[in-house]
């Protein structure tokens, strides 16, 4: 079928005079089933519906957004498979370099804030049009949120962008019904029934049975209430408990229905057996492609959603903690038109999803009471109910290595050593090091601060270090030298110096010199990222300590990597510090040596 139209040109190609919906992403256009805008549109163009495809256009004025005319029914927009001010800025706030979403990598093609940009720019080129929001961005900024590039509460999306709807979570089921109400006549503003939708009203009345949060500007004066309106909304996450919520403006109501309930398991293989192109547009194809294209083109999702709950991560707010999977024989069918592919070497890279080895819901209850609002699955220790089993996914790898064609599946999505601790059949460990690791495992202890791993709901200590006496031993067992890199988060909530030292102490035992180290990048729609702008647990509201200065954070940084020369000076100022200058010296315990006497 080839790719969707990108210009008045290809729309000539079909035979189409007007669109029906217009796309517009920051990302370039690769239409592969890991972008969510290749999901939508083909989606869309599964049930009839002319859609084109505007990435990248030029902000700084509309005619790029009028390219294929005004559609029919709506405008789509999305910042791109990443939120645009992350795209653009380190933990540091420092510009990227580059950008992987982009042809040849380059930087800058997108706008700070694009979801709101280009709402903009199409107001401006269309007057009233329908504009709805989706992707990572708009989804995890439906509603007020911290904004760490401000420092400040910014309001809902909605609010700065003008935009008539946001289609939050993953989208298709909502996508479908929007598309089908516009089809039939209704107007946007009388669009507020579907779930997963979040849509602006001066008139209250049109929230169903709604919760209400704190208003705006008490938020903004306010890190208490703000606090108290995040918990809510984390406790409302889920499609089957969910409820209303509204939040009050001077001069409006922002309402957020319930989630969309999770795509079946028919559902999630008709979305991945659409005709995706499965690379990028050629249009790019002079300026290198499109970097992101290479993790993905030989990998293969097969679920979606995640239920261990770490409060970093903002997957409960997109995805959703219900896990959702493909068929085998979807999964397999994938792999076979990877192997058919011209320039497949018998590699299949990643066979997984958010976390690879949660291949279905965490218990039974969940598929009617959907996931628990005041409990985890796995923190501080696993649910009785939790349903423990690697052998779906070990029969699924099974299948896939004996493909003719593949030479080997690796699984290079993370996985929980936890959970694969907690269970009692061994054959999915001693399979899954014996074929699927390519040299080197990377997992995500995170800290060794008890009291930092609780702050991040991450399991205790003990688990990792038995998970890494189990790895070593096994790959002894089967005469393999494979290696573990552990990723490291500094400057988390809840990590003092001591906390700091003390995971510096165990990098040291542990006789590594981690490479990955990230700061803790406070980013819309998480826990922690509530606790870094309030100072406090919203569960509980107590107190919870906050490196804040950023020269605290490049502190604690270098701590970890406290073998680099060019860290000597921040490590031995912490050490100082922290009264810790037994860890100066030059015995084996030590983590520098005294500064060298000059004169």
């Amino acid at each position: 079928m080839g790719f969707l139209p990108i210009s008045y040109a290809d729309m000539k190609e079909r035979g189409w005079e007007e669109l029906d919906f217009v796309l517009i992403t920051g990302d370039a256009y690769v239409d592969h089933p890991s972008f969510g805008a290749a999901v939508i549109s083909r989606f869309l163009e599964s049930r009839g519906y002319r859609i084109g495809i505007i990435a990248q256009p030029r902000w700084d004025t509309v005619h790029d957004f009028t390219r294929m005319g005004k559609p029919r029914l709506a405008v789509l927009i999305t910042a791109g498979n990443i939120d645009s001010m992350v795209n653009h800025y380190t933990a540091a706030k420092r510009w990227r370099r580059d950008d992987v979403y982009s042809p040849g990598g380059r930087a800058k093609l997108r706008p700070d804030r694009a979801t709101i940009v280009y709402s903009h720019r199409v107001r401006e080129a269309f007057g009233d049009i329908p504009i709805i929001l989706g992707g990572l961005e708009a989804s995890l900024r439906r509603m007020s949120h911290y904004d760490y590039w401000d420092n400040a509460i910014r309001p809902s999306l909605l609010v700065d962008s003008g935009a008539d709807l946001i289609v939050y979570g993953m989208g298709e089921h909502q996508i479908i019904e929007v598309a089908e109400a516009l089809e039939g006549g209704l107007p946007i503003r009388d669009i507020i029934y579907i779930n997963g939708t979040v849509f602006p009203t001066s008139d209250l009345s049109r929230a169903y049975q709604p919760i209400l949060l704190p208003q705006y500007q008490e938020m903004v004066s306010s890190r208490e209430k703000f606090a108290q309106s995040f918990l809510v909304q984390y406790q409302n996450t889920d499609a089957r408990n969910g409820k209303t919520l509204v939040e009050p403006y001077d001069d409006r109501y922002v309402v957020q229905n319930p989630p969309a309930l999770p795509l079946s398991r028919d559902e999630m293989d008709q979305i991945y057996s659409l005709p995706y192109m499965r690379t990028y547009h050629p249009r790019y194809e002079k300026e290198g492609g499109v970097p992101a294209i290479k993790e993905v083109r030989f990998s293969i999702v097969t679920h979606r959603g995640c239920f261990g709950g770490c409060n970093f991560c903002s997957l409960s707010f997109h995805q959703g903690r219900v896990v959702q999977s493909r068929s085998h024989s979807s999964v397999i069918n994938e792999a076979e038109q990877l192997i058919r592919e011209p320039d497949f070497k018998g590699y299949i890279h990643d066979v997984g999803g958010p976390t690879a080895n949660f291949l279905h819901p965490a218990c039974k209850m969940q598929l009617t009471r959907g996931a628990c609002k005041t409990k985890q699955c796995l923190f501080p220790s696993p649910c009785r109910h939790l349903f423990i089993d690697h052998s779906d996914f070990l029969s699924l790898l099974r299948t896939l290595r004996k493909l003719p064609g593949v030479k080997k599946v690796f699984v290079r999505s993370g996985i929980r050593y936890d959970y694969l601790l907690y269970d009692n059949n061994e054959e999915f460990f001693e399979e899954f090091c014996r074929y699927h690791i390519s040299g080197q495992l990377k997992v995500a202890p995170e800290h060794v601060s008890e009291k930092v791993l609780k702050m991040m709901g991450k399991s205790p200590r003990e688990l990792y270090d038995r998970f890494v006496k189990k790895y070593f031993e096994m790959n002894q067992h089967l005469g393999l030298k494979q290696y573990l890199v552990p990723y490291l988060i500094s400057s988390h909530p809840g990590s003092d110096l001591s906390a700091a030292i003390q995971l510096a102490e165990y990098v040291r035992d542990m006789d590594f010199n981690p490479e990955q180290v990230q700061d803790f990048y406070p980013t819309p729609g998480t826990f922690s990222t509530c606790m870094y702008y309030t100072g406090l647990d919203p569960r509980t509201m107590e107190k919870v300590y906050i490196p804040g200065t950023p020269h605290e954070k490049a502190m604690q940084r270098a701590l970890i990597q406290y073998r680099d020369p060019q860290n000597y000076d921040l490590v031995h100022e912490a050490l100082i510090q922290a009264g810790r200058r037994d860890l100066i010296g030059t015995g084996k315990k030590c983590l520098i040596r005294p500064r060298k006497k000059t004169g």
